[in-house]
């Protein structure tokens, strides 16, 4: 009788391509791999060539160390039915050619209106070193020459072009009102159904720019709201396509909405080193562009962020940096107050007085000026609460732990209680990991009323929600 490892060596005998497709895309080498997974490099080495059986307990960490389901890597160790991994590697920025872009983004939205690769895609793991390539073919890359196209699909006129940034508008509304998971679905339907066969159309080379930029910008948005969903990977892989584009439409501050939308990710996810390549790309492509000062403003408040959140001035007692991001502000705030021009993109209505000062929190706080960041917080709160909820919402737990940094327990809970309602409207699974977040933070005070009272108001909202 044979043994099962024995079959399953056998069946790997001509190696497991998947396998090493997985550790590629982590941008991992073999070593690496490895040592992620506590075994030397020559095991590694013999389960990528199906030398040897992979025993469970290794198969459990690498669906940890993946961010995989456990049933992704037995197809990948033991065979099974192909999906199309290729769509789930990370967009090639060294090839920036009009038909690479065009076919690239639209295997991906193809992926993600097909259940199976949905969920691949919804847990692919964030993958920080992609970010400095993206980055070099941004800022040095050379795009197409010309972005007409002589396609199988309709004539794409302005017209086209115009609806499409329409409906971003549109969904960008919705997201903002209601949370990411009610208007996700229709976004990526909308790129597979109505942007993909516009792309493999025929357009002009002035109707093919514009056509790219606004491709762009409604796969951004398709980042943005898996971001909200807490699916980085899978944003991640909107936003690299969504940069490509912008690259081919020659637009600038498409790049910037987009440069803004990987920051703030990284800033997210804390990945400080680079939030703060990011944030200065912006600033430098906001240069290049002769972005208006409220726009040029907003970027520099985001790369004070950064550098606040990489140097921690408040912890570490960094005197020199502290003095810089304090100009960095007071910079901001100088060019915010000259306004905007005719020329801003459509994208910076949304960065307003209020959205300036919720920022500026945020490194205030991580400066250790608590008063202040708890001061900016609630300003934004007053201004968003009626038309911006979701940042309502973000801004009332910033400010909850600005005070619980100053001691305030009492405050900072009254605060972080008065988001809570929200959970059950909103569908943001980031601002709820934000509530949950907060909850933790309490441990030390756990046994007070307040904080007791605010846990099982937190634990029956949630539930209903």
């Amino acid at each position: 009788m044979t043994h099962r490892s024995e079959v399953a060596v056998g069946k790997a005998g001509k190696g497991r391509p998947e396998l090493a497709k997985a550790r590629k895309r982590l941008g991992l080498s073999q070593d690496e791999m490895a040592t992620a997974l506590w075994v030397s490099p020559t095991t590694w080495g013999r389960w990528e060539r199906g030398r040897q059986e992979i025993r469970p307990v290794y198969r459990a960490r690498m669906a940890e160390v993946f961010g995989v389901p456990s049933s992704e890597v037995e197809r990948w160790i033991d065979g099974g039915t192909p999906v199309d991994t290729q769509a789930w590697l990370l967009p090639d920025c060294n090839d920036l050619s009009l038909p690479a872009t065009v076919e690239a983004a639209g295997r991906l939205w193809r992926c993600d209106v097909d259940p199976e690769r949905r969920q691949v895609l919804a847990t692919l793991p964030f993958v920080p070193s992609a970010l400095g390539t993206w980055l070099s073919a941004w800022s040095y890359g050379a795009s197409a020459d010309s972005t007409a196209r002589e396609g199988s699909g309709p004539v794409v006129g302005m017209a086209d072009v115009r609806r499409v940034d329409e409906a971003r508008q549109a969904f960008g509304r919705m997201d903002k009102d209601h949370g990411a998971g009610l208007v996700r679905p229709a976004v990526v339907d909308y790129l597979n159904t109505t942007v993909g066969p516009l792309l493999r159309g025929r357009y002009t080379d002035k109707v093919g720019a514009a056509l790219m930029s606004s491709a762009a910008g409604m796969t951004a948005m398709a980042g943005w709201t898996a971001f909200d969903l807490n699916h980085h990977g899978q944003a991640q892989q909107y936003y690299g396509q969504a940069l490509k584009l912008a690259k081919n439409g020659g637009d600038p501050f498409m790049g910037l909405w987009v440069l803004e939308h990987m920051s703030h990710q990284a800033l997210h996810l804390k990945q400080s080193a680079q939030a703060v390549w990011l944030t200065r790309a912006a600033v430098d492509t906001a240069h290049h562009a002769q972005a208006s000062p409220r726009v040029t403003a907003m970027f520099l408040v985001e790369e004070a962020w950064a550098s606040a959140m990489q140097a921690r001035p408040g912890e570490s007692a960094d005197k020199h940096t502290a003095k810089r991001i304090h100009r960095q502000l007071a910079e901001a705030e100088r060019l915010f107050a000259q306004g905007g021009t005719d020329r801003d993109p459509s994208w910076a209505e949304w960065h307003d007085e209020p959205e300036l000062i919720a920022r500026m929190g945020m490194s205030w706080n991580l400066l250790g000026e608590h008063k202040r960041a708890a001061t900016c917080a609630e300003q934004a709160v007053h201004a968003l609460a009626a038309k911006r909820p979701r940042s309502a919402q973000l801004n009332r737990l910033n400010a909850a732990n600005a005070y619980l940094a100053m001691g305030e327990v009492e405050q900072a809970v009254n605060s972080a209680r008065a988001a809570v309602p929200l959970t059950t409207s909103l569908t943001s699974t980031r601002a709820t990991d934000r509530l949950r977040a907060f909850a933790a933070r309490l441990d030390p005070y756990g046994t007070t009323v307040q904080v007791r009272e605010f846990r099982a108001c937190l634990d029956t909202q949630l539930a209903r929600a």
